[in-house]
């Protein structure tokens, strides 16, 4: 049994943080490039008095607090943001990349993260913001675990898609376990993940989107005998492409 109540959850602790830092805070109708550069170096320098004082008191404590968690997981964390053209009408863009490290065990595991956000500006303030194409992994390996993710961005309400991590160059003779499941952002940190013998070299998943329009969330790991890869994707679900 699994537990992604450990390091593993970091992916929807940046999911929850950005999404708080973002969601309401008030700066210009135009965003400026000044805005950005503070914001990154408040998060790099992990001083957080920018956000603070774009917040409402009863928000602060949130953001502290899954700060905090991103910290304690990876110390080094560094954060990039940059402004990507929106071809969206009313619409503006954010790419962000995390990235860290940190020894456990002995073992060096490596934090990727990208994500964009996109959003709309009312009386000075951010609203309808949306976390889009977020992928991180944390693994131990190295990079020598030659690993694909064909996991889509975007899928119609309702439709059959299918999740491949493909292993490309499985190991002869060798057992490596794996497992992949769907999350709901406020349970997430309830959940347990089983891990199965994977003999197919990887996880191969044919699975239906949900009814409704909004986020999908699938976190998984592989296990290998070079190391392990954990990952979280989101999937955006849509009424119409």
């Amino acid at each position: 049994m699994f537990n992604l109540n450990l390091f593993k959850t970091i992916g929807v602790h940046l999911y929850l943080f950005i999404y708080l830092i973002i969601h309401n805070s008030a700066i210009t109708q135009t965003l400026k490039v000044d805005f950005i550069r503070n914001l990154e170096n408040s998060l790099n320098k992990r001083d957080l008095g920018l956000i603070r004082k774009n917040f409402k008191n009863d928000e602060n404590q949130n953001i502290l607090e899954e700060f905090s968690k991103i910290v304690d997981d990876f110390p080094d964390s560094k954060w990039k943001i940059k402004r990507l053209k929106s071809n969206i009408p009313n619409k503006e863009i954010l790419r962000i990349q995390v990235s860290g490290k940190k020894i456990v065990n002995g073992e060096m595991h490596i934090l990727q993260s990208n994500f964009d956000y996109i959003f709309s500006f009312l009386n000075g303030k951010i609203f309808e913001g949306t976390i889009k194409n977020l992928f991180t992994t944390i693994r131990n390996d190295d990079q020598k675990i030659d690993i694909s993710f064909n996991i889509p961005d975007k899928v119609l309400t309702g439709s059959k898609y299918d999740i491949d991590i493909i292993l490309n160059k499985p190991l002869e003779e060798v057992i490596i376990a794996g497992a992949i499941k769907p999350h709901q952002v406020n349970s997430f940190f309830e959940q347990e993940i089983l891990l199965e013998p994977l003999a197919s070299g990887g996880i191969f998943k044919m699975t239906r989107a949900p009814s409704k329009p909004g986020i999908q969330i699938w976190s998984g790991i592989i296990a290998h005998p070079k190391g392990m890869v954990t990952f979280t994707k989101s999937i955006e679900i849509v009424d119409k492409i």
